[in-house]
């Protein structure tokens, strides 16, 4: 797919209206939804507008607030099923995600997204409701019983950093085989979260892609950089213990310690499981929100355009913020770095801290190699955790990497 002409993902805020109110909420979601979210007749224009990207036609994401809250759900998904979209649903796990929401997905056969932020206590602090962890499981085995694809969402932050080993292991009881992260972003309700240090963003990309090797599909959201470490790791075959990983990566205690506690509980690894997809805010993604503003992504609340207004796909193609990061234009590190094309930073980061969504992204700890001067030999920055030996041989390995292309 040519990211350039369309996108892989269409995200759409069908509405803000949702009954939780999640300490994270990128949505900043209300009790009831707002009168100027799309209508009815604006949803299935929409749906035709996406529909003329052409083939291969994008997925469809139906987010929120709670998708579930819209008396027209059935309407819009029977319109995207007719033509001829593959759909994604984020429901939120209240008392609307029940046996008749259940059907209406099943019938059309999308894509279900359930969030589970940690374990218990911490689940139920993150979405500010007592018992919603153990509601979760059971809408997860529920789900997982009307045999609908199915992948949990869950949020990296220091509140929730140290539950990630045993949050695998409770994925492999379930029998869940994609594990999407979100490294948080400081948007919305989310401000008033603690986001990772570099350093410990690092160790926790490192430790995904431990976890990749437990037959869990790894995706992220707002951590790009996991990609850079997954062509470095998959291109050395030296296979070091967790301590020689640590000591050769220059990776500190957070590694350490949650790969440990994962192979304490789970048992020797075997082999990763990656598909880790090409794209960043605005490359290959687009978001369209409850009243038509177009964003590069949720995350990055850059606003492009409207729908009521202008066609998306025109919009997609010929924004030229949306242009400079599909040619990977970046300041800072991000533009100088190798790995601008596969990673490219967090565009939804750089614009919540630095104002600029070209700027680097400030949670990647990585030091791009400079071409050397004249006579000079190449120099690396003292904060420069990879050896450029490493480095050298990812570049080596990267044409054999395939499963790290789009499907």
């Amino acid at each position: 797919m040519d990211f350039n002409e369309r996108p892989i993902l269409v995200f759409w805020e069908t509405t803000k209206a949702c009954k939780l109110k999640c300490r994270h909420c990128r949505a900043e979601a209300i009790p009831e939804p707002l009168e100027d979210e799309l209508d009815e007749e604006e949803a299935l224009k929409l749906l035709k507008d996406i529909k003329s990207f052409g083939e291969p036609l994008p997925v469809l994401i139906l987010t929120g607030g709670d998708p579930l809250m819209r008396r027209d759900l059935s309407k819009i998904i029977k319109r995207a099923h007719e033509l001829g979209m593959r759909m994604g649903i984020a429901p939120a796990v209240t008392d609307l995600l029940n046996e008749e929401a259940l059907e209406l997905i099943s019938v059309y056969g999308l894509t279900v997204s359930i969030s589970l932020d940690g374990i218990e206590r911490t689940h139920d602090f993150i979405r500010k409701e007592e018992g919603n962890f153990r509601k979760t499981l059971s809408a997860l085995r529920k789900i997982s019983s009307y045999g609908l694809r199915l992948q949990v969402n869950t949020l990296v932050c220091k509140e929730t950093i140290n539950e990630l080993p045993r949050l695998v292991r409770l994925l492999k009881e379930l029998g869940i085989g994609v594990w999407e992260l979100l490294f948080l972003v400081k948007v919305g309700r989310g401000v008033d979260l603690e986001e990772l240090e570099p350093e410990e963003c690092e160790d926790v990309a490192h430790f995904l892609y431990e976890v990749s090797k437990y037959g869990i599909e790894v995706r992220t959201v707002g951590a790009p950089f996991f990609r850079r470490v997954v062509s470095i790791r998959m291109g050395d075959l030296s296979g070091n213990s967790v301590e020689g990983v640590a000591e050769r990566y220059g990776l500190g205690e957070t590694y350490l310690k949650l790969t440990r506690e994962l192979i304490a509980l789970l048992g020797p690894p075997k082999f990763a499981n990656l598909r880790p997809m090409r794209t960043r805010d605005g490359h290959g993604i687009i978001f369209i929100s409850h009243n038509g503003d177009i964003y590069p992504s949720g995350f990055a609340p850059l606003r492009l355009g409207n729908v009521r207004e202008e066609s998306l796909v025109r919009i997609y193609k010929e924004s030229g913020v949306l242009r400079k990061i599909r040619a990977a234009e970046f300041k800072g590190r991000c533009g100088s770095c190798e790995y601008e094309r596969l990673c490219g930073g967090s565009r939804a980061r750089a614009l919540a801290s630095r104002g600029d969504i070209l700027e680097e992204d400030p949670a990647c700890i990585y030091r791009p190699i400079h071409p050397p001067p004249a006579g000079g030999k190449i120099s690396m920055t003292s904060s420069s955790l990879i050896s450029v030996s490493s480095q050298l041989r990812s570049l080596m390995f990267l044409p054999f990497t395939s499963i790290m292309k789009l499907p």
